[in-house]
């Protein structure tokens, strides 16, 4: 029987940070189920499939990034948002890591308390709806309450981050909303994200939205951020 607790399926081939950090996020009430390797998390997750996956890049047999690749590409398994953990520091590598498919991106060495704060917004922003009612604009509808898209009678495949995006974008359609304004309300004001993050996944889900045709319904206003129409 599944916990009624939210589950984190912490991979992470390090001891001693494995154990640090699952004693921090059972402390904040979490369940959670450790990977030493990528091979044992794909098989884990395939069993029970948990709320939220913490993934360390740099791992044995299995790299993190591929990993997050064969997740986010099976459609049971792409709305589980991924956090990366990584000692790579470049931006070059930090935009590999989100393009793969991961939701958000730290870099080591971290304070775990803020590790926390994104792992709550992370799970905040998926366990919970904003809104029951269904939202449209142009031939797009969003479905908040069965996490569904519709484009032109075509169903979209987007990652939780991207469907969070462009709830709000569809919440006020036309009006432009800073990277800063976006960042609040899509990740949160108790963590800190880099307003790049922000472009890294306007442009997923600018390619999410055309996967089936159709023109760019996101407008870049250049200096002040992105509107929906």
């Amino acid at each position: 029987m599944r916990s009624l607790k939210p589950t984190v399926l912490l991979v992470e081939d390090e001891r001693a940070q494995r154990e640090l950090l699952t004693y921090n996020l059972r402390a904040e009430g979490l369940e959670v189920n450790c990977a030493e390797n990528g091979e044992d998390a794909l098989l884990m997750v395939a069993e029970v499939p948990p709320d939220l996956i913490i993934l360390d890049w740099m791992m044995p047999l299995l790299s993190g990034i591929e990993v997050c690749r064969q997740l986010k590409s099976r459609d049971e398994t792409a709305d589980i948002p991924i956090i990366m953990l990584s000692a790579r520091s470049e931006d070059l590598d930090a935009v590999r890591g989100l393009d793969t498919g991961a939701d958000d991106y730290v870099v080591k060495p971290y304070s775990v308390r803020e590790l926390l704060a994104r792992v709550r917004t992370q799970l905040r922003r998926t366990c919970s709806a904003t809104t029951s009612a269904a939202m449209r604009f142009e031939d797009i509808t969003l479905d908040p309450e069965r996490h569904r898209v519709i484009r032109a009678d075509q169903e979209l495949k987007l990652g939780p981050t991207e469907f969070r995006l462009l709830l709000t974008l569809m919440e006020r359609s036309g009006r432009v909303f800073s990277r800063e304004q976006l960042l609040d309300r899509v990740w949160g004001q108790d963590i800190y994200v880099d307003t790049r993050t922000v472009d890294v996944h306007i442009g997923r889900l600018r390619k999410a939205l055309m996967q089936w045709g159709g023109s760019d319904p996101i407008r870049t206003v250049r200096g002040s951020g992105y509107a929906l129409g």
